[in-house]
């Protein structure tokens, strides 16, 4: 049995080539994003790792130790503390730390790096040993800085230029002091860094004779354990708490493996799909081969073959193909991998230096994920070939499904299909995260009921097609009767366009609405003809908001400054603004009260309301953030959103109770309304800062599109894996259709359908079964995109579905497109068939 299960593999090598190529890609999917995020994170923790390696033992603030974390002085990390640190037994140096967001501009304006990845901190003395200088001295004084080598080639800067950066906001002028190198993980990964000197860090930083850390270096001879031993009779317990270079270098290798798990599971979640769509046609391919050895494996069956051995042969023609899958895929993969790390760096991501990394698990998971789909998707047809009687099956009497079975499998179907949308449904009345996993539940149970209720659909959809198939004649009517002859096989090869189709879909209409509703919460609770804020996320310094309202033309502006605070035992935000100007630039609707801000008056959003039960005029006490209290009255109740909720007050109200105030956005109207010069003059009044951005309505409505529309071009990239793996299936079905109809081709040929005819006739069908795949995918995806909007749209008023008619049409003629291309062989193949030999074929 081995040998004929070995000898019917290399026997059908053309027609199992589709089905090695459907393993194969899904397979390569798979290794290549396992081989590209382990080299990543491999990577950055070999440069992390680099990083620490002027750390042995790192002291660093305890944190405060209240209820909620929120309120109170924080420890501070002195120079009587470091002076103590670098004293204590065993310690051969001490540095004090002090780091923060600095953004450096190039000499074209551009910022330089990548946002967050945009640091700054303190150059420690003359020769810091973090940091070796290339050429240069040690930045003195605040009209100095040091750049890392890395940014100063991309920005063109050497010692002596002057270089243009902003740590919260004003634009700063310094001269580039120095140049120098670092292992820094940010900076590999194509991010800044600009030292200041002690001093000047500490100033823009906001940590005037404070460090962020100390980082102690053992004396010769010293033990990392010993060290930290040592600093723990000296550093205060409830100030700071002392953390080896090691178990530093380790934890942050922890998170960038955490961080990389995300993309991981995110890539293999496609990977999974492809594979999944992948099954049918295994499935297909098998159910075909196994069909048309009906007589071959009757005689094994009648000379003595168990019906075990019949199945275990087709097991093993499986496990072959698989295995070839498996390895080419896994080969693929590795290119893939390597493809998308260049990719990485050619979009401007910088990764750091590293080689490829192909663990022996990523060679597993590939062998075994195509070995055991492959095997899983032949069970089923090995078994049923099995099961034919050798007479019935000599006889050439085929196991046709019978009426018992179809009534079994439709009301399966049904039951499926029933509960996904009873399920669907229920999810859509429950709020936020709790009704995602049911969502889920019910999409999979959807999907599967349809799955299994195709064969059953197929008939009247692919009915509703046959006047337009009459236009072609004879052709059309065969094409119409090929189509429905096999449910079945129709019914496999379209749900694996129908998966494809239906994520991509789910995903344009999701997108598409979040799009349209937060645009609507922007234009609706927004009055300010700017906002500006910093183009990392990070806050503005106080000085923007000052600088705006003193320009001619600004007719009123506001900061919004969040600040912690305590209220009945739990923590709530507070949103600063200015009180005489804030209901000038909002439009938020007030259900009771007014909306009054100044002085110990507040404007409380409905669910915070709702939650402390407040209604206007009620008062209550606050805590703030440096543990001060004072009672506050709420003069109305609005409706919140996304974009502005909470606690609103005056921000002269609560500066006095910030250490450090700074500014989430400064919201600003002006009086000759929004126009490209009254922008301009704004950016220019505001240094032309790279690191600030000034938006109107329209700019934020552009930002939130080009966001939806760049994770949607991603996912479409991945989702197209799953339909070239669907054009694979038609193809295959097609060709193997063919084969098995060659004596009927060759009647048609010899009572006088020509060629063309042929042609038509097996694109028609192609056309038909692509369609069909089609629109059932297009139907679930606006299904799923409304249910999943609804559950989205209960923790957002302003949510409305869109449906992308121009997208789905655009979806519908892909799919006639897939039909199109993937009939164009099998559709040569069937005209070139020698009509006598295919009369004399059994």
């Amino acid at each position: 049995m081995f040998r004929t299960a070995l000898r019917n593999v290399l026997a059908h090598k053309a027609r199992l080539l589709m089905t090695v190529l459907a393993v194969m890609l899904g397979v390569a999917f798979v290794s290549g994003t396992l081989v590209f995020t382990n080299t990543i994170s491999d990577a950055y923790q070999k440069s992390s790792a680099k990083g620490f390696g002027q750390v042995d033992v790192a002291i660093r603030p305890e944190g405060r130790k209240d209820a909620g974390d929120t309120i109170g002085k924080d420890p501070k990390l002195t120079q009587a503390l470091l002076d103590k640190a670098s004293k204590a037994p065993g310690a051969g140096s001490a540095i004090g730390v002090v780091n923060g967001f600095t953004a450096v501009a190039g000499k074209n304006g551009k910022l330089v790096g990548n946002g967050f990845q945009s640091q700054g901190g303190n150059y420690w003395g003359t020769e810091d040993p973090r940091y070796p200088l290339t050429s240069g001295h040690a930045p003195r004084g605040a009209n100095e800085v040091a750049i890392d080598s890395r940014t100063a080639a991309r920005a063109g800067y050497k010692v002596g230029d002057t270089v243009r950066l902003s740590v919260d906001g004003p634009v700063l002028t310094p001269t580039v002091a120095g140049v120098f190198t670092t292992d820094d993980g940010n900076v590999a990964a194509g991010g800044s860094l600009a030292l200041f000197d002690t001093a000047t860090a500490q100033r823009l930083f906001h940590r005037v004779g404070e460090f962020d850390e100390i980082d102690v270096k053992a004396a010769p001879g010293t033990s990392q354990t010993a060290l930290r031993g040592a600093l723990d009779q000296v550093v205060p317990k409830d100030v700071a708490s002392t953390t080896t270079g090691r178990r530093l270098a380790d934890d942050q290798a922890t998170q960038i493996a955490s961080a990389m798990s995300g993309m991981k599971t995110g890539l293999l979640v496609f990977a999974g799909i492809a594979l999944f769509v992948g099954t049918f046609i295994i499935a297909n391919t098998f159910t075909m081969l196994v069909a048309q050895r009906t007589k071959e494996l009757a005689l094994l069956r009648a000379v003595g073959a168990s019906r075990r051995q019949v199945t275990r042969s087709v097991l093993v023609e499986a496990f072959f193909v698989g295995a070839v899958a498996a390895v080419t895929g896994l080969v693929a993969g590795i290119g893939i991998g390597a493809a998308m790390r260049s990719l990485m760096g050619t979009l401007g991501a910088t990764v750091p230096d590293g080689p490829l990394v192909i663990s022996p698990g990523t060679v597993a998971t590939a062998l075994l994920v195509g070995v055991l789909i492959t095997m899983l998707a032949a069970w089923l047809p090995g078994r049923r070939a099995a099961r034919i009687p050798p007479v019935a099956a000599m006889s050439s009497v085929h196991a046709q499904a019978t009426t018992k079975s179809l009534v079994v499998r439709n009301a399966l179907g049904a039951l499926f299909a029933a509960a996904g949308v009873a399920v669907a449904l229920y999810a859509t009345t429950m709020s936020g995260s709790d009704g995602q996993a049911p969502m889920g539940l019910g999409a999979v149970l959807l999907i599967i009921g349809v799955f299994v209720l195709t064969p059953l659909l197929s008939r009247p959809l692919i009915a509703a097609a046959a006047p337009v198939l009459r236009i072609f004649g004879v052709s059309g009517k065969l094409a119409r009767q090929n189509s429905v002859r096999n449910p079945r096989r129709t019914a496999a090869t379209a749900s694996a366009l129908m998966i494809g189709l239906t994520l991509i879909t789910g995903m344009t209409v999701m997108a598409g609405s979040l799009q349209k509703s937060i645009d609507k919460m922007a234009s609706s609770a927004i009055k300010a003809d700017y906002v500006v804020s910093m183009a990392n996320g990070n806050s503005l310094s106080p000085d923007v908001a000052k600088t705006l309202s003193g320009l001619d033309g600004v007719t009123a502006t506001s900061p919004l400054r969040n600040a912690p605070s305590r209220i009945d035992g739990e923590t709530e935000y507070l949103t600063g603004v200015n009180g005489a100007s804030i209901a000038r630039l909002t439009d938020l609707k007030v259900d009771e009260g007014a909306f009054e801000v100044g002085g110990a008056r507040v404007v409380v959003d409905k669910d915070t309301a709702d939650s402390h039960h407040w209604k206007a005029g009620s008062g209550f006490t606050v805590a703030y953030e440096d543990g001060a209290k004072k009672r506050l009255t709420v003069a109305g109740v609005y409706e919140g959103n996304q974009m502005i909720n909470g606690i609103i007050l005056d921000a002269a109200t609560l500066a006095p109770h910030q250490d450090d105030a700074s500014d989430m956005q400064v919201m600003l109207k002006t009086s000759s309304g929004t126009s490209d010069a009254t922008k301009a003059r704004l950016e220019k009044a505001l240094g032309d800062n790279p690191a600030i951005q000034v938006q109107d309505k329209k700019d934020i409505s552009n930002g939130i599109a080009q966001m939806f529309t760049l994770l949607l071009n991603m996912l479409y990239g991945l989702l197209a894996m799953a339909v070239i793996v669907a054009v694979l299936g038609v193809i295959n079905t097609l060709a193997m259709s063919v084969f098995e109809r060659s004596q009927e081709i060759g009647m048609l040929r010899a009572i006088g359908l020509d060629r063309k005819g042929i042609k038509r006739m097996v694109r028609l069908e192609s056309l038909v079964i692509s369609l069909f795949g089609g629109v059932l995918g297009i139907g679930l995806g606006v299904f799923f995109g409304w249910a999943a909007g609804e559950l989205v749209g209960s923790r957002m008023a302003t949510y409305e579905l869109v449906l992308p008619w121009a997208r789905m049409a655009l979806f519908l003629l892909l799919a006639a497109t897939v039909g199109v291309l993937a009939a164009l062989w099998p559709a040569r193949r069937a005209a070139r068939l020698n009509m006598l030999t295919a009369i004399k074929s059994e």
